[in-house]
């Protein structure tokens, strides 16, 4: 049976196909049943999947981030398409296509990367242009940035997104700051790479997205200051401006906007107030996408009520 990616998937199909377990929960039901609550994933999207009168045994025989082969059919529970999966096993790696499970894109990351050398090659400001040439003189960090993700779920929760969202951010700031001269053209672009690197560290990139221990104790706002401080310290440059320095951190650290969204300080500066904003729209306007081409609604204009956003959302496109 020819596999069917998961973007292509419909309603009442019968299933016999690979997928990657992204995510598994042994859980119990109102009647003391077990059962296993899954996600299945491959390069086109995500699923979630259910099977039932499942038993430990079946939930230990694979690990998140495995491949599985399983039997089933989907349907559709509460607006939203789902897998019941009534038999599954633990695939080798070897039995599957490997291209069909991977979403890094090389070619859209090194056009991306391309873009970056770019904007730091047009700032004015001699210290951020040295300071954003050591980041990609780092062939380590090159790598690890490209391949990184901006989140577990939401928004650029891909390999590559962290990337994508980071260019896309310092573009929107190119074209607003130019509205507002009171702002700092450069200190907006450069809050606008440096505010989510952090989650290069923060979430491990092989296999699915899941959060490292330093990301679960320290989390990305931390470990994205720590390394604006060990970048300007292999510079060698003792004459770093520090007020310069002190931007930077700010815009790392305010970057939620409130304290209730992690951030530990508020924007006090027009520019991390701006990045703030940027930063929102961007990831709204992405995670907001996603639910519009994930929505398996009847009604052609409007998608299903989404709880997390707190509305439907128009999708009828001419």
């Amino acid at each position: 049976m020819n596999r069917i990616p998961v973007s292509e998937l419909a309603d009442g199909q019968q299933l016999e196909q690979a997928f990657r377990a992204a995510d598994k929960q042994l859980r119990v039901n109102r009647q003391g049943g077990k059962y296993i609550l899954l996600k299945l994933a491959d390069k086109t999207g995500v699923l979630a999947a259910m099977l039932w009168n499942a038993d430990e045994r079946t939930y230990d025989s694979f690990d998140r981030g495995d491949f599985i082969y399983c039997r089933g059919r989907t349907q559709i529970h509460n607006g939203a398409l789902q897998i019941i999966v009534s038999d599954l096993e633990r695939m080798d790696p070897s039995e599957v296509d490997l291209e069909e499970f991977d979403r890094y894109d090389a070619a859209k990351s090194e056009q991306l990367v391309g873009q970056l050398r770019e904007n730091f090659a047009a700032l004015q400001n001699e210290s951020l242009r040295r300071l954003g040439d050591a980041f990609l003189a780092d062939d380590d960090f090159v790598s690890r940035f490209c391949k990184a993700a901006a989140a577990v779920t939401n928004h650029h929760a891909y390999p590559g997104g962290l990337l994508k969202h980071t260019v896309d951010m310092m573009e929107l700031a190119k074209l607003i700051a130019p509205r507002y001269p009171q702002l700092d053209a450069d200190l907006l672009i450069f809050g606008a790479f440096l505010h989510d690197l952090g989650k290069i560290d923060e979430l491990a990139a092989d296999g699915e997205i899941s959060y490292t221990d330093r990301g679960q104790m320290l989390g990305h706002i931390v470990i994205g200051v720590q390394m604006l401080a060990e970048k300007i310290n292999q510079l060698g440059d003792a004459d770093f401006p520090s007020e310069l320095r002190l931007h930077l951190e700010h815009m790392i650290v305010s970057h939620h906007g409130i304290l209730e969204y992690g951030s530990p300080k508020i924007p006090v500066t027009l520019e991390a107030v701006a990045l703030h904003h940027i930063d929102n729209l961007d990831a709204k306007m992405s995670s907001y996408t996603s639910v519009i081409e994930a929505d398996v609604s009847a009604d052609g204009n409007w998608t299903n009520y989404n709880p997390s956003i707190g509305r439907k959302l128009w999708k009828k496109r001419d």
